[in-house]
């Protein structure tokens, strides 16, 4: 599939800058992602520059949230006419839980009940974090502030919950 290339104005709705897309570019990306339902996982250029996104409907309209990587300085720009790519991605996406984390949360049936019962934001952002993280010490240390928040000791912060 070809770009979809247009020009739009930069908008904002509380503090998320964002485009509209328009009506025959979202046929095309329905059509070829095979759905209608957010998120639609896309990609192209802002500006030129490449970007990874997720097509959001919110509000009964589709959006492309314009983040501080894909147009920098996004917020203060708000009513600029922007030049914009976009196709649906069909790349996979899923990140892969640390081998540590996932064994570390198998091996008790409260922490893998508990993990298993959070939303996909929060299950994913614990992934995230650990992922990111340089040191083995680092991710141990981590992994078993995780693991007593998961067991309702402590926050995630590893303050202990009264």
């Amino acid at each position: 599939m070809e770009n979809n290339l247009f020009t739009a104005r930069l908008e904002i709705i509380g503090i998320n800058p964002f485009v509209f897309i328009p009506e025959e570019i979202l046929k095309t990306i329905f059509e070829v992602s095979g759905r209608e339902k957010s998120p639609i996982p896309v990609k192209g250029t802002v500006n030129g520059v490449e970007y990874k996104q997720n097509l959001m409907k919110y509000l009964g309209e589709w959006r492309l949230y314009v983040n501080l990587v894909m147009l920098k300085n996004s917020p203060k720009r708000i009513g600029e006419i922007i030049e914009v790519s976009i196709e649906y991605d069909s790349s996979d996406r899923s990140i892969v839980i640390h081998p540590k984390l996932d064994q570390a949360i198998r091996e008790d049936s409260v922490t893998l009940r508990n993990f298993e019962s959070l939303i996909p934001s929060r299950k994913l952002e614990l992934v995230r974090y650990i992922n990111n993280l340089k040191t083995e010490a680092s991710i141990d240390r981590n992994i078993d502030k995780i693991i007593r928040h998961l067991k309702g000791e402590t926050d995630f912060f590893g303050k202990m919950i009264k």
